[in-house]
């Protein structure tokens, strides 16, 4: 299993990064291979709608990163987006990415709507992991939303996997204990109770992004006896 990671944060040390990190360590773990990818120290511009990527079948921008970058997207078994929500989205950094994915379609307008054909199959294990300061996870629903609909029209083979970090406000917040939280919710004005449970679902969420690498492993041996 190939896993290739976009890491959307500008935190080295924050909740994103912590949870990608447990991610890529079940994999590694596992013994796949795993590449993680800062998503602001890449050399990318930003699409800019030419719809020339219709008659060439690649992006038309030259002299960055994308080039090579699409190589291994194409190359990869798993995709993974991790980003903190910003405004209710992604990071900028992380879109700009995003937004490059349109040379992977050929794009139709028809009179009801429009035509999405991807140039190659798709046929990959995608995972969205978002972190939040806002205690309701519908305040997520713009970013799974995109990947709902991007998965689905680069191919119906695709999977997605999201998981979700809520109430997480300050940097490393995901691995604090229940101590620790308490006294930083008597900063924030949230009620101190709330410490233990969080303190706990923060550890399960940690958890369940490290069995989400170790399971990737899993699959990927499934598909290779199924062929």
């Amino acid at each position: 299993m190939n896993v290739l990671a976009f890491n959307g944060s500008p935190r080295r040390n924050g909740n994103t990064s912590l949870l990608l990190a447990e991610l890529l360590r079940g994999v590694r773990d596992s013994g796949g291979d795993a590449q993680e990818l800062v998503a602001q120290d890449l050399n990318l511009k930003y699409c800019t709608g030419c719809l020339r990527c219709n008659m060439l079948r690649r992006c038309a921008l030259r002299g960055d990163d994308w080039p090579a970058l699409s190589q291994q997207i194409h190359q990869a078994d798993a995709l993974v987006f991790a980003s903190p929500v910003y405004f209710h989205h992604l990071t900028a950094p992380l879109k700009k990415i995003i937004d490059r994915f349109r040379s992977f379609i050929n794009v139709q307008m028809t009179p009801e709507s429009i035509r999405h054909t991807p140039w190659l199959p798709w046929n990959k294990r995608f995972v969205l992991i978002l972190s939040m300061g806002s205690s309701d996870s519908a305040d997520a629903m713009p970013v799974v939303d995109l990947f709902k609909f991007m998965t689905g029209i680069l191919g119906a083979a695709n999977t997605l996997q999201v998981l979700l970090g809520t109430r997480l406000a300050a940097s490393g917040q995901v691995a604090r204990s229940a101590g620790e939280l308490a006294a930083l919710y008597g900063k924030l004005g949230l009620p101190a109770h709330l410490a233990e449970e969080d303190s706990r679902h923060n550890r399960n969420l940690l958890q369940s992004c490290y069995d989400t690498g170790k399971a990737l492993m899993a699959a990927s041996g499934d598909d290779r006896q199924r062929v």
